[in-house]
């Protein structure tokens, strides 16, 4: 396994992880509703930094690597669906966009394992469609986690529901053009896994 520092950043963002979560399972008192807002919506931000400034290192050192290439999303998704989940329990977001937020990332993983294993792996690449979602995705759910109001003029609520909103929408919508793309490889294998 290689270790540089875009590979230690995404290691960070995997600890960041159970943070953002446990901020919220803390015994009852040790921070105010508004503390553990703060703290989990900082703790997201900062991962979801680590994002993309790892990316940008990789790129820019030549640092990239396959485990990092591989580390990388799995990261991300662990660290949407960490969020999301609390979200869902804590903070009212509706459990549907949840599961279909969760479920495209697993279809897509497994479509793209799929296609990496028959050497087609650049038919799923990453698309400008995927891109937005996740832009929509990271700015929503630090604005749902924080939850009350900016200086009393932007109700984070309502804004990151719509954000999360205009997510699932692009998410459906990624998920069918990734389909579409790899539907004739599909076709050709019957189905079936080499």
């Amino acid at each position: 396994m290689p270790f540089n520092i875009p590979i230690l950043l995404t290691w960070l963002r995997v600890a960041l992880i159970p943070l953002v979560v446990g901020v919220f399972y803390l015994p009852k008192g040790w921070l105010s509703p508004l503390d553990i807002g703060l703290a989990s919506s900082a703790i997201f931000i900062v991962a979801a930094l680590t994002d993309w400034f790892d990316g940008y290192l990789a790129r820019r050192w030549n640092e990239t690597s396959s485990f990092g290439a591989f580390l990388d999303p799995v990261a991300d998704k662990l660290m949407v669906a960490g969020a999301l989940l609390v979200l869902v329990e804590f903070r009212n977001v509706n459990a549907i966009i949840a599961f279909i937020i969760i479920g495209r990332e697993i279809a897509i993983s497994a479509l793209r394992e799929w296609m990496a294993q028959i050497g087609a792996s650049r038919s799923v690449a990453v698309s400008s469609i995927g891109k937005i979602k996740t832009a929509a995705q990271m700015i929503a759910i630090p604005m749902l986690l924080y939850y009350p109001s900016v200086f009393g003029i932007v109700d984070t609520r309502n804004v990151g529901n719509w954000l999360l909103g205009v997510a699932a929408l692009l998410t459906v919508w990624s998920m069918l053009y990734y389909l579409r793309r790899a539907w004739p490889l599909i076709k050709e294998s019957g189905g079936h896994s080499i």
